[in-house]
């Protein structure tokens, strides 16, 4: 969202989302790495005043091949002209690409937290942290924390 004057129109487009990062496992074992992310935000199904909240999806991979792909919510808040707080919940499927890297199970859920700048054009700058875990569906649950710069390509 640029503008809160141009918000319902900013916030009617899509965006695919290029993220860039570093993933820290919490188990001692595991092997911490470059991170790269691939997230769709579809148009929102709700606005309100500052807020909107939409269905999305994430894709992410890391150097030793350690994958997540998932889908769920996406909300967003805009705090002023140009800056905002983004917010996700991503359940999906985890497959880790070396043995050291579990994290209990192959279903996790992504929430990440995220604080970003709007441009004039539409597109937008964020930098967000993000957590994969099992929730304790399983009886490990080490999880991952993922600090990421990404760029909002807005369509």
């Amino acid at each position: 969202m640029v503008l809160l004057t141009a918000g319902a129109t900013v916030a009617q487009a899509q965006s695919l989302i290029v993220g860039a990062g570093y993933a820290d496992f919490s188990n001692n074992e595991g092997k911490d790495q470059a991170l790269f992310a691939l997230d769709y935000h579809h148009a929102p199904f709700h606005e309100a005043a500052r807020f909107s909240a939409g269905w999305g999806g994430t894709l992410s991979f890391d150097t030793s091949g350690d994958t997540h792909i998932g889908a769920g919510l996406y909300g967003v808040y805009q705090l002023g002209q140009s800056w905002f707080l983004e917010g996700s919940v991503m359940p999906g499927a985890y497959f880790e690409g070396e043995s050291r890297n579990d994290l209990g199970g192959n279903f996790q859920i992504r929430s990440l937290f995220g604080v970003g700048y709007a441009f004039d054009n539409g597109n937008k700058l964020s930098l967000a942290i993000a957590h994969k875990s099992n929730a304790s569906t399983e009886d490990f649950n080490p999880g991952v924390n993922e600090a990421l710069l990404r760029y909002h390509f807005s369509f």
